[in-house]
């Protein structure tokens, strides 16, 4: 199930026009000048392969160059919280799967797509510093020259990167594009920091120039959420300050309570769920208890801990017909 990070990324860059302002940011200057950034769109889901979907943070945007050739530009937002070493590989996995359904969709062609992987990460342990390249994670023999030799012979594939860490706020707000492309590069690089609730008032004329867009108050809410979603009390506080600057009071208000309501009823309905399986998990013990089948205060707490529907089941079918703890749970002995 994709997290708050995948939900606001997907939204803020699934755009075509917000899409344009992230790959020019990174791409490199010769190719942003040979894109024709108006005939940029996304592609829709059934044209990504299945395998891809499976991610829930994939973007794929094909578009023209000037010339008239057609594009793939397929783009990757990462929300790991940590460093992926093996990203090099997991993007070329990527490309190569893409490029074998573009085939399977135009078999007489004898050309391949160029495609071109981008990596979004803003993770809190600091900068990227997996390998970019696929050569880099191959343990090659020899050194100096005759290393290089070797690395001849290895699979060649670079990934782009934007690394929003590595950014500092003044040049993230100097970038190009949507003021809400802008607000998001600076609420994805600092939502996981401590220094989130104290820039907030900063990005104050950012936050009004998304409102006063065509979608602003839409928008603007959905900025509010992965706000309240990543920050503290703090955070809301300043959300809540930076909404009465760019909007009536009422209408922030509003805004702020609808989400609280929100938070209130997920809940609601998650204590309602955890209640759920904490009986499910007692029923389990009981069933036990009655079999006399002892249960040691590990595998108790084991099973009041679980909260997996699916499990609590399967251990609720077998304690009907144990005679060992083992028989309900399959690494325990009774």
């Amino acid at each position: 199930m994709p997290g708050p990070h995948d939900l606001f990324a997907r939204y803020t860059f699934g755009h075509p026009e917000r899409a344009a302002a992230e790959l020019r940011a990174v791409l490199p200057p010769h190719v942003v000048s040979e894109v024709d950034w108006s005939s940029l769109q996304r592609e829709p889901s059934s044209v990504v392969d299945p395998e891809l979907r499976e991610t829930e943070s994939d973007l794929l945007f094909t578009a023209r160059l000037r010339e008239g050739r057609s594009l793939l530009l397929y783009v990757l937002l990462e929300h790991q919280s940590t460093v992926d070493r093996w990203m090099a590989l997991r993007m070329l996995r990527y490309v190569v799967r893409q490029v074998e359904h573009w085939r399977e969709q135009h078999p007489e062609s004898q050309v391949l797509p160029v495609i071109i992987p981008l990596v979004m990460y803003h993770g809190p342990d600091g900068a990227w510093s997996a390998p970019h390249k696929v050569e880099e994670l191959f343990d090659l023999p020899g050194e100096g020259e005759q290393r290089e030799h070797w690395r001849a012979l290895v699979p060649h594939f670079e990934y782009l990167l934007d690394d929003l860490t590595a950014e500092r706020a003044e040049a993230l707000l100097a970038r190009p594009g949507p003021p809400l492309a802008r607000l998001a590069w600076l609420v994805l690089r600092y939502g996981r920091t401590g220094e989130l609730a104290q820039r907030l008032p900063d990005w104050t004329a950012l936050f009004a120039q998304v409102h006063a867009a065509p979608d602003g108050t839409e928008n603007l809410v959905v900025v509010i959420r992965y706000l309240l979603w990543v920050g503290d009390k703090t955070t809301r506080r300043a959300a809540e300050q930076v909404l009465h600057s760019v909007m009536d009071a009422q209408q922030a208000e509003e805004l702020m309570r609808s989400y609280a309501e929100q938070l209130i009823e997920r809940g609601v309905r998650r204590g309602l769920k955890q209640g759920r399986l904490q009986g499910r998990a007692e029923d389990v013990l009981r069933i036990l208890a009655a079999r006399g089948v002892h249960v040691g205060d590990e595998a108790q707490q084991r099973i009041l801990a679980c909260m997996d529907a699916a499990t609590l089941d399967r251990w609720f079918d077998r304690a009907l017909n144990a005679t060992t703890l083992s028989d309900v749970l399959d690494d325990l002995a009774s």
